[in-house]
């Protein structure tokens, strides 16, 4: 067989779905068929390869001397036999993604990784001199056996296809921070587009025994898939930088995913809770309270017996997350017992490169500092006003799901066990989450499974630093990452919290081997000379650290997991997503996970909320984790500054330009599509606006007065062509939307300055006097916008609805 590799070669993919039962003559009948395809000539190659999550797809892959080789297949009687061979066996081949697929029992054990990276249109170059170089450190790696580059037709889209001897070495080589060393030029590619999926190869033609032969009577069915060929230039062996998606048991007592999931009902039976939170973080404190501000009962759990009293998470508040203590009402007890961020210092190879002010006015709120511990302590006083209090001590080992809720098994620290049984559990246990193990979630293989060695300090820095300003610095030589430091400020003069790679020698204190994710352990804690001289490599001099109060180093890697919700479990915070220790993403992220989930949760519960509506949680903030996730680890590892935009830039890292557009929970209706001329969208946060006038009350208000709470609010706006008649029809509506609950929606209108508004209209109304709210959001006559309780904009419609509004409503609602 003819293995030469040329500029002309190409691979096809083609990816089908076996019929239940009918796997293993799926198997044999290729086999039968890839016999007398590899006789053609131009045919260099086949392989089949088989998904360790859906055992009936498969994926058979075929390398070939040249397009003409190929196109003559397909005109081929050899290519109507394969169809033939293989019709009745086929159900699908619409599955097109893949994350670990494994060999048939009795298989060769070798594995083959494919890389998918698109590089920004003029580095191709750039990137295949790093891949070249990374080629040359690879030489004599164990268990490496060969690698190949592949280029798309007309794109800058490669493939890096590895072979590896087994798992367990490419696992080994992959969990080893080390391995960095080797692929550091290929970083930046990386974090820029990077897809990882792992294969097991089962067979090659060449490899069959030669006695084998295939069935006297090959079983008939298959259609024709797209096949995706790649041109494939000769380059030197090179490697992966990504670990595989480590896939976790999934529990028989625990309901599978594509279990039917029940129409929520209120009160299950009986149930001890509503709502089980396992997790007393930031993101389980909020779930608590989204709950008990509505009147769901439910348990928060933690097996923490106290409080963190140390600055050893989270540190920075995000504008949005701001926003949303507003609306719980623990925004000023945030702002007094924080510090405000002023702006942000980069350096690169000890040269500043920018410095940014953060100074947005029109901003609610600006980045507030606060320690984790800070931000747990105001959220756990806010929920024991709503009347809920953590139990402290109390670990979940274990729970089941059935129909009609979850029974979870508890342990306290003192030894003693209870069931619990909840009509919905909710996961926020962190790094470590048991219910992300009980649920057998996998984090996907992706550009954020890097399993780097972290150093950790709270010192006070003596700098001619600006006061208030986050720094990053970065050290880059000849094209590569060689360390990366950031420092954020802390209450109190000259005080900072500093995150950084961890030097080499401990690195070797701690040593090497897999890194599951989500594992953190504690080692010796850095002394003050391990950080001052990451200082002294990093920092502009003079800078000189003392003081040290707290030090800690851990390994952790950093992914997102495949699924957000199975059947009436949820996962939330880290234990749906890990993040870089800087910045407070992960923190901020899980808050807003939380705000995302609790309302709707609440509507489940009381049986308001239509069958989907949960399932929007998934469809919603899974993109968002993974957004945000991936950008983490580029601020972390690159000059952070990457948008020519500075503001833009830093209200992406504030999260306020995070979007849910595209969300089947979002629509509009618009007769005329210049009728918003600019505005929110819906799935956009929706914006502030000042200046609004009402009636008896002596000052202006603010949009973030009406909107905040636990309801829905529609805003209908009129102006100066608003006739009588049209807002009397407001009336009507309003009427029928709160005649539902009073509690869901409540609806105002807002007035144009010189709108003329009947006395007698029975609705609440406010003047736009400065066109503040109609400047904001976009508006050109007649409209309206319906604003979901956690602050986005969930449906808008110009000229005004009913009909379309009920629509939108029949989406969330069950009534």
């Amino acid at each position: 067989m003819n293995t030469q590799r040329n500029e002309n070669q190409v691979r096809t993919v083609l990816r089908m779905r076996a019929r239940e039962g009918c796997e293993t003559q799926f198997e044999t009948a290729w086999r039968a068929a890839a016999a007398e395809i590899s006789r053609i000539p131009g045919n260099l190659r086949q392989e089949l390869v088989r998904d360790a999550e859906d055992p009936r797809t498969f994926l058979i892959t075929s390398d070939w001397s040249d397009q003409s080789s190929l196109d003559a297949f397909g005109r081929s009687a050899v290519r109507d036999q394969l169809t033939a061979v293989l019709r009745d066996l086929r159900e699908s081949a619409d599955k097109n993604t893949y994350h670990v697929l494994h060999d048939v029992p009795a298989q060769g054990p070798r594995i083959r990784v494919d890389v998918t990276i698109t590089v920004a249109e003029g580095q191709e170059q750039a990137y295949e001199r790093a891949y070249r170089k990374v080629a040359e450190r690879m030489r004599g790696t164990p268990g490496h056996v060969r690698e190949e580059l592949l280029r798309e037709p007309g794109t800058s889209t490669y493939h890096l296809f590895a072979e590896w001897e087994n798992d367990e070495v490419f696992n080994a080589w992959a969990d080893d921070p080390a391995h960095l060393e080797q692929t550091a030029p290929l970083l930046p590619y990386l974090l820029e587009s990077f897809q990882r999926t792992t294969y097991h190869i089962i067979a090659r033609p060449e490899e069959w025994p030669a006695e084998e032969s295939p069935p006297a009577e090959p079983t008939p069915r298959a259609e024709d898939a797209v096949a995706v060929a790649a041109a494939a230039p000769r380059l030197p062996a090179a490697a992966v930088q990504q670990p595989p998606a480590v896939t976790a048991p999934q529990p028989a007592a625990v309901v599978a995913a594509e279990a039917p999931r029940p129409v929520a009902v209120s009160k299950v039976g009986a149930a001890d809770t509503d709502v089980l939170i396992v997790g007393a973080g930031p993101a389980g404190l909020t779930a608590a309270i989204e709950l008990a501000r509505r009147g769901v009962s439910c348990r928060i759990i933690d097996k923490r017996a106290e409080l963190s009293g140390s600055a050893d998470k989270a540190i920075g508040i995000q504008c949005r997350t701001m926003e949303i203590w507003e609306d719980i009402g623990v925004v000023r007890e945030a702002m007094d017992a924080g510090m405000w961020l002023h702006g942000q210092t980069v350096y690169v190879n000890g040269r500043q490169t920018h410095q940014v002010d953060w100074d947005l006015p029109e901003l609610p709120y600006a980045h507030l500092g606060l320690p984790q511990y800070e931000t747990e302590r105001i959220l756990t006083r806010r929920l024991a006003e709503l009347g809920v209090t953590v139990e402290r001590g109390y670990e979940l080992r274990d729970f089941t799901q059935d129909a009609s809720g979850v029974t979870a098994s508890v342990v306290h620290s003192s030894g003693t066990a209870q069931t619990v049984r909840a009509g919905y559990l909710v996961g926020c246990d962190g790094a470590h989450s048991t219910v992300r193990e009980r649920l057998g979630l996998t984090f996907e293989g992706g550009m954020g499974m890097f399993p780097q060695l972290f150093m950790l300090g709270d010192v006070d820095l003596d700098w001619s630093m600006p006061e208030g300003h986050l720094l990053r610095m970065i050290q880059v030589e000849d094209e590569e990452m060689k360390g990366m430091l950031v420092c954020v400020p802390l209450r109190g003069p000259g005080r900072y919290r500093v995150a950084t790679l961890a030097p080499a020698h401990l690195q070797s204190e701690v040593g090497s081997g897999p890194v599951p994710p989500g594992f953190s352990q504690e080692y010796t804690p850095p002394e003050l000379s391990d950080i001052q001289a990451v200082l002294d490599k990093l920092a502009p001099a003079p800078t000189t650290a003392s003081n040290l109060r707290w030090s800690s180093i851990f390994r952790i890697k950093h992914g997102i997991v495949d699924r957000y919700r199975v059947g009436r479990a949820f996962v939330a915070g880290d234990a749906a997503h890990l993040h870089p220790p800087a910045g407070g993403q992960g923190m901020n992220t899980g808050i807003q996970d939380a705000w995302n989930l609790g309302w709707k949760l609440a509507l489940a519960v009381r049986g308001l909320a239509t069958p989907g509506l949960l399932d929007s949680y998934e469809a919603e903030r899974r993109p968002a984790g993974k957004s945000i996730v991936d950008r983490a680890v580029r601020v972390a590892f690159t000059d952070e500054m990457d948008m020519d935009d500075e503001k833009e830039q830093f209200l992406t890292e504030m999260q306020m330009t995070m979007t849910y557009v595209g969300s089947p929970l979002v629509d509009e209706a618009l007769e005329d599509a210049g009728t918003f001329v600019a505005g929110p969208r819906p799935g956009d946060r929706a914006p502030d606006a000042e200046h609004l006038r009402r009636f008896g009350v002596g000052h202006p208000l603010r949009l973030f007065e009406l909107t905040r709470g636990t309801a829905h609010t529609l805003l209908v706006y009129a102006d100066a062509a608003t006739t009588g008649d049209e807002m009397f029809e407001f009336e009507k509506l309003a009427g029928r939307v709160r005649g539902q609950d009073q509690d869901l929606i409540t609806v105002y209108v807002l007035a144009s300055p010189d709108a003329s508004v009947p006395t007698d209209l029975d609705l609440p109304v406010l003047r736009d006097t400065a066109d503040a709210f109609r400047t904001a959001y976009g508006i050109r006559g007649t409209s309206a916008y319906l604003i979901r309780p956690d602050g986005h904009v969930g449906f808008r419609c110009a000229p005004v609805s009913s009909a379309a509004l009920d629509g939108h409503l029949a989406k969330i609602f069950a009534t």
